[in-house]
């Protein structure tokens, strides 16, 4: 049995055809390591604690992870295996030392008699309340596999479409960093060179030229001011997002104002809540219980406040779509889908296909954007790179003329 104390250990012996196998194995000493390999058949083996790195630095638990764990207990469940005895099988698969110590202290929980929910609760930084309400409305059931299931399926729904924002962010930001380094390395190092050339010349340099040594020489001033401004700007956005409400409200409120950026994180937003909708209704909890589960897991305040007040409306008897409606945030086909299974009493089936056809929307115009960004960023590698050495070039070319 995995035991959150336990020790990795190498170890390197003979199994019972006298071949040589090694390999690691965890255990409480290397007493109870080695009665331990005796009973899988290997002899004679020489046991050692696994050295830890000299920057033991632990990566840190991500929601990948998480959506993981889901899937491999749902799986685990859906076999049969007993819970406890799920819990560790997966911690021994797992490779991330803080993912393994979280299952086994979860694992521990539940072996004392606490409840899968109740033991998840009590690790609310990567088990959410409405995580931990799906689990519990499956235990109450009697339905813990299909449960968990159905929020493995919810938590990979989320974190594809993540990825695939995150993505197509991430590639056009990294090559506009690189641009940007590229050029200030230029501006510092390569044209200050070109300058004590230029500098012998005796003629009068382009205008052009003369520009861009102008900027050279103010970047070799002030670069490590600009270098340390960008990154307290940086930290300062996180921090302001993260200890004022107002100011992280406001950024969510201008986020949908983007051009095209904008449309891609509202259907993202509007994919999630139905997701998020169907997965709730579906698992028998209250239609008020899932609005406010829903408006926890928007991740947009604008959005949060709508649905907020949604939630409200609809205590009052008002009904979903026309709710929906007054916000004025969630798209035409939307309405239509709750509106239908509101009256045929299938709304966790509609959701369903509402969720489907905006993570689909969202992947098409990500896939969109990324191609239309491509010329586009080769357009500003052409004039950041080829515009400064065009400048330094100029003179050169010019140079019959002074001869």
């Amino acid at each position: 049995m995995a035991t959150s104390n336990a020790t990795i250990y190498l170890y390197k012996g003979r199994n019972k055809q006298g071949k040589v196998v090694q390999g690691e194995v965890r255990g409480a000493n290397t007493a109870a390591v080695k009665a331990q390999l005796r009973k899988q058949g290997i002899a004679n083996a020489n046991v050692r604690k696994k050295p830890k790195p000299l920057f033991n630095r632990s990566k840190p638990i991500k929601a990948s992870d998480i959506s993981t764990f889901t899937r491999q207990m749902a799986t685990m469940t859906k076999a049969g295996v007993p819970l406890v005895q799920s819990f560790e099988i997966v911690a021994e698969g797992t490779q991330h030392e803080k993912m393994r110590e979280l299952i086994e202290q979860v694992r521990e929980d539940v072996s004392t008699g606490l409840g899968f929910a109740s033991s998840l609760r009590k690790h609310p930084r990567y088990f959410d309340d409405l995580f931990c309400g799906l689990i519990d409305a499956g235990e109450q059931s009697g339905a813990l596999e299909t449960m968990l299931d159905r929020v493995a399926t919810y938590k990979e729904k989320n974190e594809a479409l993540k990825a695939k924002i995150k993505k197509a962010l991430t590639y056009p930001a990294a090559v506009i960093v690189v641009a940007i380094i590229v050029t200030a390395i230029l501006l510092v190092k390569v044209v200050p060179v070109f300058a004590e050339v230029f500098a012998n010349f005796g003629a009068q340099l382009p205008a052009f030229t003369l520009f861009v040594m102008s900027i050279s020489e103010t970047a070799q001033k002030w670069w490590l001011a600009v270098l340390i401004a960008a990154i307290l700007a940086v930290v300062g956005f996180k921090e302001a997002r993260t200890r004022y409400p107002k100011f992280s409200d406001t950024v969510d409120k201008l986020t949908l104002k983007l051009p095209i950026i904008g449309n891609i994180v509202h259907e993202a937003i509007v994919a999630r809540f139905a997701r998020t909708l169907s997965t709730t209704f579906a698992a028998g909890v209250p239609l008020i219980d899932s609005l406010e589960s829903v408006a926890g897991s928007s991740g947009n305040a604008v959005f949060r406040d709508a649905i907020l007040t949604v939630k409200d409306d609809v205590s009052t008897g008002i009904q979903l779509h026309t709710s929906l409606k007054n916000t004025g945030l969630f798209p035409v086909l939307l309405l239509q889908l709750v509106s239908i299974g509101e009256e045929s009493g299938s709304l966790d089936e509609m959701m369903e296909k509402a969720a489907v056809h905006f993570e689909e929307s969202v992947d098409n115009q990500v896939d969109n954007l990324t191609a239309l960004l491509e010329p586009f960023i080769l357009s500003v590698l052409a004039v950041l790179v080829g515009g400064l050495l065009v400048a330094m070039y100029l003179p050169i070319f010019n140079l019959g003329a002074v001869i």
